[in-house]
């Protein structure tokens, strides 16, 4: 078996650029830090508010033709039955197959920050989903995505579904701290390698990559 080892001037500068990219590192995530506080700060809605807590006026909805008639409306759903009735994934949005109190079945996407349980868990006593409305889509459209959502049983209705969380979405910490901080940190890498070694190479201390016209070998090459 063959082993190719990286040149000595490759691995320092790579060491450099390495070095520069924790900085790089330390300084964005206290920023972005910041950016996410205000990020959940902008996605936070009211209670009463669509995704938001359902205060005792809003409407209880008991069946598919108490969500058409109704602007805004809650479910009650025993438990965490909401979320094991199946799931998929639409145009981006994870939905869930909710079963309504008539034992209707629709696609709800829902905040669940703003479930509230009268029991001693979220496995026990009920849960009132947050605010929701209509939106009216052609599901059926997705084929895949009905696959997954009717793995277990089938949806009632495939040409709406409950939109429950409104502008209270708010990205995971992970996609926007840790994704912007990586790629911060590559892109450091890529930009600093070359300049790190354009520098060694033109004092003398670095064999070229590419030596310039009329430029005598050094007795690194």
């Amino acid at each position: 078996m063959r082993y190719h080892h990286l040149r000595f001037d490759i691995w320092l500068c790579l060491l450099f650029s390495v070095l520069l990219a924790m900085g790089a590192e330390k300084i964005a995530s206290k920023f972005l830090v910041q950016k996410y506080e205000v990020h959940k700060e902008e996605h936070k809605v009211g209670m009463g508010e669509i995704g938001g807590k359902a205060t005792e006026e809003v409407f209880r909805a008991q069946n598919i033709e108490d969500l058409l008639s109704h602007d805004t409306f809650t479910v009650i759903s025993p438990g965490i039955e909401y979320r094991n009735k199946g799931a998929g994934y639409y145009k981006g949005m994870y939905l869930y197959a909710l079963t309504l109190p008539s034992g209707e079945k629709v696609a709800a996407r829902i905040n669940n920050e703003s479930v509230e349980s009268d029991g001693d868990s979220i496995f026990s006593g009920n849960s009132t989903l947050p605010v929701g409305r209509i939106i009216k889509e052609d599901l059926s459209k997705d084929t895949y995505f009905i696959e997954q959502i009717e793995h277990k049983e089938s949806l009632t209705r495939k040409d709406f579904y409950i939109d429950m969380v409104g502008k209270a979405e708010i990205a995971s910490e992970e996609s926007f701290i840790e994704g912007p901080i990586i790629l911060i940190q590559l892109l450091t890498v890529l930009f600093t390698f070359p300049i790190f070694h354009t520098i060694g190479s033109k004092i003398g201390i670095f064999p070229y990559f590419f030596a310039p016209k009329n430029k005598k070998k050094s007795e690194w090459e």
